[in-house]
């Protein structure tokens, strides 16, 4: 089968084979880049969201393998089809529910939603051989609602392109899946699935490669630091920048949902507690006096409670999370009490001894 792709006014023959060659090549870069993401995420809850990528990276490549090797049919390329899409939806649900200390319970749900998506391709298979998958219509609506949450919970961010990129690959992959579409008569799509592929690997390229900068940018600002005028605005210095480098990387890694959800609670407390500071989705913003530091030791450890609903003790330290060092505090409400208390005062020798007489 040839299938001819017009690329700036240039017609390319793309025969089915080496489309699915094409895909076989995106599925493993996708694999390796979710493996090198969830790398570089260890410590996260971002970690299981980057097994489920590689999970359905990992089918698309072994479908795309068979479907390469020998003729297969139609119905089993829309089984296959089927399957894939129930994978590729489970990072975006799994990053949904990624809080601890339920994030690992929320493992079996979206293990559960792919069963459940999948489950018309397990009925072509077992109960109805040779046919066609037979989707609900509210399974149609599902998922590209999936892929719309996902896309907007990474647009606001850094990984902006990177997410677009995914959202157009995973869009061209559920194409024959979507409301309207007959599924016999859009499989087999070589050439969209390759496009497809192809757009979701240079997306994971990107931000793979957007971590690995990230990270050393951060290297590179701890070496250079410049100094501040006075030791006040320097407390206050060290306060911005160790929040913020951890609390931005936290935000490409999870999306602006849990960060707004992070910056409302900590608002919550510094409202409480009169806190000069609020954490944005752009960063913590201080206001008020610099030469005022009695707050920052209690708020960059509200800060880390808080950052600790999704990342561990390792994950901060490597992001250059330290022990919170900032001012002295406010004194703790029974240490006036501890000074004004005072031994009782002993008798003197003439009174003790007429006592004892």
């Amino acid at each position: 089968m040839q299938t001819t792709v017009f690329s700036g006014g240039i017609a390319v023959s793309l025969s089915a084979a080496t489309a699915h060659q094409v895909v076989c090549g995106c599925s493993l870069v996708v694999l390796l880049a979710a493996v090198l993401g969830g790398w570089l995420v260890r410590g996260s809850t971002a970690v299981p969201a980057a097994c489920w990528a590689a999970a359905a990276a990992a089918l698309a490549g072994w479908n795309a393998v068979c479907q390469a090797a020998g003729d297969v049919q139609p119905a089993s390329a829309a089984v296959g089809r089927v399957a894939v899409a129930a994978l590729m939806v489970c990072p975006i649900m799994s990053l949904l529910g990624a809080k601890r200390p339920q994030h690992g319970v929320w493992q079996l749900i979206v293990a559960t939603l792919a069963i459940v998506l999948a489950l018309p391709a397990a009925s072509a298979v077992l109960i109805r051989p040779g046919s066609f998958p037979d989707l609900h219509i509210i399974v149609r609506f599902f998922l590209p609602l999936l892929v719309l949450v996902g896309w907007m919970n990474f647009i606001g961010t850094r990984r902006a392109v990177a997410a677009s990129l995914v959202a157009v690959g995973e869009f061209g992959l559920i194409w024959p899946l979507l409301p309207g579409v007959s599924l016999s008569r859009a499989i087999p799509q070589p050439q969209i699935d390759a496009a497809a592929a192809a757009a979701i690997a240079a997306g994971s390229l990107v931000a793979v490669s957007q971590s690995l900068w990230a990270g050393r940018r951060h290297a590179l600002s701890d070496h250079g630091e410049t100094a501040a005028a006075s030791p006040a605005a320097a407390r206050q210095q060290q306060f911005v920048r160790q929040i913020d480098g951890c609390l931005l990387p936290l935000r490409e890694t999870l999306g602006a949902a849990w960060t707004l959800r992070l910056a409302e609670r900590f608002a919550t407390l510094a409202q409480q507690r009169g806190w000069p500071a609020r954490l944005t989705f752009r960063g913590v913003q201080v206001a008020g006096d610099p030469a005022d530091n009695s707050w920052q030791r209690d708020a960059a450890r509200a800060a880390e409670a808080v950052l600790r609903r999704f990342v561990s003790r390792d994950w901060l330290r490597r992001h250059g999370w330290q022990r919170p060092e900032f001012g002295p505090g406010p004194p703790r409400p029974d240490r006036g009490r501890r000074e004004n208390i005072s031994p009782p005062k002993q008798p003197p020798p003439e009174t003790a001894s007429r006592s004892a007489r």
